[in-house]
């Protein structure tokens, strides 16, 4: 595990950054596969944990959530739009030809809480920002400029490991158009440090701003 800003934690993985999972102070965002329990389990016991939080309701992010939950009892935190999706074991996807439907996805699990726009998750506060899920939420500090973007923007491309920051294929959004509404929405914020849900942790504002900029209108 290693520490990115004060109380900000990045969980080790291999492949290193594929799929990230943060600790933000006492809370676990995000929660992997249903394969990544026992690297979460590995770099967690024997610290606190208070609560789990996720950014959107996909396989990879809350894949290991009912485990974790249930190994440290804590409360699970969603965005509310995402609820529904997460209390069925499902997602919101495509289908070619169908368009979009509610596909298998992870364990389901009873959220707690719904995170909605101006919550606050410790000392970040919880920003709306649909489109690569109905209820996808981000984290934000401030004080700081540590941002927590879930897969607004990817770090680089998740399948291949490698290029540079890019929104998600439009093929893996629901609704792409509104996820690039979201993403101008987090560049405008001009983050100091931008954690992805997948690629390595960005310190370079201009990189990150250009990326979103590229996007198409």
């Amino acid at each position: 595990m290693k520490e990115l800003a004060d109380g900000v934690w990045q969980l080790s993985g291999r492949p290193a950054d594929n799929i990230n999972i943060y600790l933000l102070g006492d809370v676990l965002v995000d929660a992997g596969t249903v394969l990544d329990r026992s690297r979460i389990f590995k770099q967690l016991d024997g610290r606190d944990v208070s609560a789990h939080a996720l950014t959107h309701a996909h396989f990879d992010h809350f894949g290991s959530s009912k485990a974790v939950c249930e190994r440290y009892g804590v409360e699970f935190w969603a965005g509310a739009d995402d609820v529904e999706a997460i209390e069925r074991g499902k997602m919101v996807g495509k289908v070619p030809g169908l368009g979009r439907r509610m596909l298998p996805a992870a364990p389901a699990l009873k959220v707690n809480r719904a995170l909605r726009e101006g919550d606050t998750v410790g000392d970040f506060a919880v920003l709306d920002t649909p489109g690569h899920s109905p209820g996808h939420v981000s984290f934000w500090r401030e004080s700081d400029g540590v941002l927590v973007c879930g897969d607004v923007m990817w770090g680089y491309n998740p399948f291949l490991m490698r290029g540079g920051v890019r929104e998600p294929y439009p093929a893996v959004s629901p609704d792409h158009a509104l996820n690039r509404e979201s993403a101008r929405k987090l560049a405008a914020l001009r983050p100091q440090l931008v954690l992805f849900g997948h690629g390595a942790p960005l310190r370079d504002t201009e990189r990150f701003v250009h990326a979103v900029d590229q996007l198409p209108t």
